[in-house]
């Protein structure tokens, strides 16, 4: 694998996070590893306006620069739209970079993000930490082991965040959509394994009456779909009057305004300005770098909070997350740590009957 372009001032910067993380845990956290991991996994580096994982390009306007992420069957759907052309090859990327050269960058993303695709505009997301405010129930402190986590979240920043806190000592369980698993399920193996090893496997739909026994029982939770989604089910953090309650809400741009703009690693990067240069034109750093990087800033601001006695909603922001790194001090590219899972996580829905009577017992506490 080549180069990926991970400074020095990153690593030592995310360290820092990670350091603060082990004060409040006693849990050593490598940030090297966890910035590199899977990419050592799997064998796989940025190639310059190439992603790591290859779904999402670096594209020149006349205006600037930006980024668009073709990592889902829907994405590619959506390029004929995208360009208004009838025709698109099987391979697409010529035809959006033609398209963008004759337009802007501006209205790629724009038109992107009205039909729900993931993309961006180089560093159009200042840097901002975690958002935290009051949740009802009354603070409550309590040990982590004693701790019961739901984790609701998928693909990596969320994930990473809920398998620090397990190896902490928190009793984790993963929520999963029966029919619409963690699509990191159908990637490789290792990595899912390095992300959810050790937790419970609990399969069920959010309209299901037993996500909200979890949830009302649960001493954090932990979601990264998108606003509004659980909310409208009646599960949101407002309704949540457990005391000492921490809800972990990842976005890649904010739940406000900007609610609904889709986000990946690779271009919540791009949009915190999180690049390299070669010759003069930015180059992608690291593998969906914003990704392990809100999973740390995460597991930080969770286990401060609880610490504190906890009651707060944190929302963490992938691209506000990658812009207060993107001014770090530079040095030499750091080398990639390899990882090798010890421990297979479970099947979908294995531990059903373990969360059922787990949350029944609770409840009667």
């Amino acid at each position: 694998m080549g180069s990926l372009g991970i400074t020095a001032g990153v690593l030592t910067r995310a360290q820092q996070v990670a350091d603060g993380f082990t004060a409040h845990t006693g849990v050593r956290v490598d940030a090297a590893e966890i910035l590199t991991g899977r990419a050592a996994l799997l064998g796989i580096a940025p190639r310059r306006r190439v992603s790591a994982g290859g779904a999402t390009r670096l594209l020149a306007g006349d205006d600037g620069w930006g980024a668009l992420t073709l990592s889902r069957p829907d994405d590619i759907a959506a390029v004929p739209a995208l360009l208004h052309s009838d025709t698109v090859t099987p391979d697409p990327w010529p035809a959006v970079e033609a398209w963008t050269r004759e337009h802007s960058v501006a209205e790629l993303v724009e038109r992107a993000r009205l039909l729900g695709m993931p993309a961006a505009i180089l560093a159009e997301t200042p840097a901002a930490p975690p958002r935290i405010r009051p949740l009802a129930g009354g603070r409550r402190a309590r040990p982590i082991a004693d701790l019961l986590v739901a984790d609701l979240s998928s693909m990596w920043a969320g994930p990473l965040c809920a398998q620090l806190l397990a190896q902490a000592g928190a009793t984790v369980v993963k929520v999963e959509h029966p029919a619409r698993p963690d699509g990191t399920r159908a990637g490789p193996r290792a990595f899912f394994d390095w992300m959810n090893s050790g937790k419970l496997s609990y399969a069920v739909t959010f309209d299901d009456a037993g996500l909200a026994q979890l949830l009302s029982v649960a001493d954090v939770v932990i979601e990264s779909s998108r606003p509004g989604a659980l909310a409208r089910r009646g599960l949101g953090p407002e309704t949540a009057t457990r005391p000492g309650r921490v809800w972990l809400r990842i976005t890649g741009h904010g739940a406000d305004q900007h609610a609904d703009w889709v986000a990946f690693g690779d271009d919540a990067a791009v949009s915190g300005g999180l690049v390299g240069y070669h010759d003069g034109a930015p180059v992608f750093v690291g593998d969906a770098i914003a990704d392990p990087l809100t999973g740390l800033e995460a597991a930080r601001a969770v286990t401060a909070s609880l610490a504190g006695g906890g009651a707060e909603l944190i929302e963490c922001v992938m691209a506000s997350v990658a812009a207060t790194y993107a001014g770090s001090p530079g040095g030499e590219p750091i080398t990639a740590t390899a990882v090798s899972p010890s421990l297979a996580a479970a099947a979908l829905g294995a531990d059903n009957e373990t969360v059922r009577r787990m949350v029944s017992g609770r409840a009667t506490c």
